[in-house]
């Protein structure tokens, strides 16, 4: 009996010390890397709406709903000085065909924007959609913002 006290008090036993060490740790932590995602996630979130597209035009508001869209579409731009640009790029009025042809991967069934500045001239803009619907291309599109009810 006091041979078992003896044992157990003095803790100096080789036997004693081998258990208080730890084997190696086989969890992983999740929660820096949830930490992370999160923050990631946030970022993209914010970042995503700025990366559409880099002209900065004025949309002008209409009551239309917005449109269901699985793809990437192609966007031609006019800002309020009459210049014309196909996604980010400038180009020429006498330009805007060839290379619509060019980039369209589905033929003459490729669905293109059109971003017209709510000061941009009407004519400008006119003339662009007719040259690419006279081109053949029948899915056009204008692009305005949603109206704001005040």
């Amino acid at each position: 009996m006091g041979m078992t006290a003896g044992t157990s008090a003095s803790g100096g036993s080789r036997r004693g010390r081998r258990r208080a060490r730890r084997g190696p740790v086989s969890e992983i932590n999740v929660t820096p890397l949830v930490d992370v995602m999160l923050v990631l996630l946030i970022i993209f979130m914010v970042a995503a709406p700025m990366m559409t597209v880099g002209v900065p035009i004025d949309l002008p508001e209409t009551q239309a709903q917005a449109l269901n869209s699985d793809t990437q579409p192609i966007t031609i731009s006019v800002n309020p000085e009459g210049q014309i640009y196909l996604q980010e790029t400038e180009i020429g009025i006498d330009e805007v065909v060839p290379k619509l042809e060019a980039i369209a991967t589905t033929g003459y069934s490729e669905r293109i924007y059109v971003r017209g500045d709510a000061n941009a001239d009407y004519g400008t803009v006119m003339r662009v959609m007719a040259r690419i619907s006279a081109a053949g291309f029948k899915n056009i599109g204008l692009v305005t913002l949603q109206e704001q009810d005040s």
